[in-house]
């Protein structure tokens, strides 16, 4: 295999090839009529590199989940690169890899564009975010891992109540997966003013994934206290993924004093969800001790499908 074989390291802005030496072009006097001057019939690639917002590692992966060989990079490399595969002078495809990344064009041309700026390269996947639907949810897959003010406000813009719904989700999990602070804060204000209970759920799972500390006090507010019954379950089922001592106080709160028993039973399932030493003695104790039949029920339900061997003594138990 091409890939296999190429043993060269790409490093930051050179791009290392297989086989295939990349033709540079300048960018300096705009990265759009540069780019746009590269679209041809044949097909192509054309990248380029900008600075990668910290702390996240873009992947290396390619076909059929074969990673490029070479070694652990302990911290993420200081540039992304955004490569577009382009024929019949339309936008294929694009995807933004790590700058560490080895490429392998498969023989094509690729064409190599210096001097990028951050914010045009923002502009200019930008004018891909509101098209076609595969091409949209790549260029701001592409969009969110820019080191630039530009990328909040274009995220920011996207999840818009005034945009496509499918636009506003794929914005919405950008902003609390990769933008910080300023992602968390808009998030959270998605959460509490968005009439759409769907855009609401697609933002709590934002929130769960936001590496900002007052995430998860903001998912327990949300389960314990939201008017909405379904916004509350899908506050419970994702803090049942981050566990701790804080999510399962609140996942029991809300089994024992949460109104809507459909709330309850969501909480149910979100104790199967955590780890089985903290989430099979809970259900245990649940079953054994909830008033409303129909959690007792579904407590059972999940130690039965928990294959622990406490919730087997726990069913001999009761049946004798």
């Amino acid at each position: 295999m091409r890939l296999i074989a190429c043993l060269t390291t790409f490093a930051l802005a050179a791009a290392s090839l297989c086989g295939q030496a990349r033709q540079e072009r300048s960018a300096a006097s705009g990265l759009e009529p540069a780019f746009r001057n590269l679209l041809q019939t044949q097909p192509a690639w054309i990248g380029y590199t900008v600075p990668a917002v910290a702390g996240r590692n873009q992947t290396c992966d390619w076909a059929q989940g074969v990673r490029a060989p070479g070694p652990v990079r302990l911290e993420p490399p200081e540039q992304v690169q955004i490569l577009f595969r382009v024929a019949q002078k339309q936008v294929e495809k694009i995807r933004a890899f790590s700058a560490d990344c080895e490429l392998d064009t498969g023989g094509l041309p690729l064409y190599w564009l210096k001097d990028a700026r951050p914010a045009e390269s923002v502009a200019l996947l930008s004018s891909f975010a509101a098209g076609e639907e595969r091409l949209s949810g790549e260029a701001v897959t592409a969009i969110a891992q820019h080191a630039d003010p530009s990328a909040d406000q274009a995220l920011d813009r996207f999840a818009a109540a005034s945009q496509p719904e499918r636009l506003r989700e794929k914005a919405i999990f950008w902003l609390g997966a990769s933008r910080g602070r300023h992602g968390f804060e808009e998030v959270r204000r998605i959460v509490h003013q968005d009439a759409g209970e769907r855009i609401r759920e697609r933002a709590i799972f934002a929130l769960s994934v936001s590496r900002e500390p007052e995430s998860v006090p903001e998912l327990i507010r949300l389960a314990r206290e939201d008017p909405s019954a379904r916004v509350r379950g899908q506050a419970l089922f994702w803090l049942a993924q981050k566990a701790g001592k804080q999510a399962q106080q609140a996942i029991t709160d809300a089994i024992a004093n949460d109104p809507d028993t459909e709330v309850k039973k969501r909480a149910v399932f979100a104790l199967h969800q955590m780890p089985r030493d903290e989430g099979v003695p809970l259900l245990i104790q649940v079953a054994r001790t909830n008033r409303n039949p129909a959690v007792r029920k579904q407590a059972m339900f999940w130690l039965g499908q928990s294959n622990d061997p406490r919730a087997v003594s726990f069913f001999e138990e009761i049946l004798k």
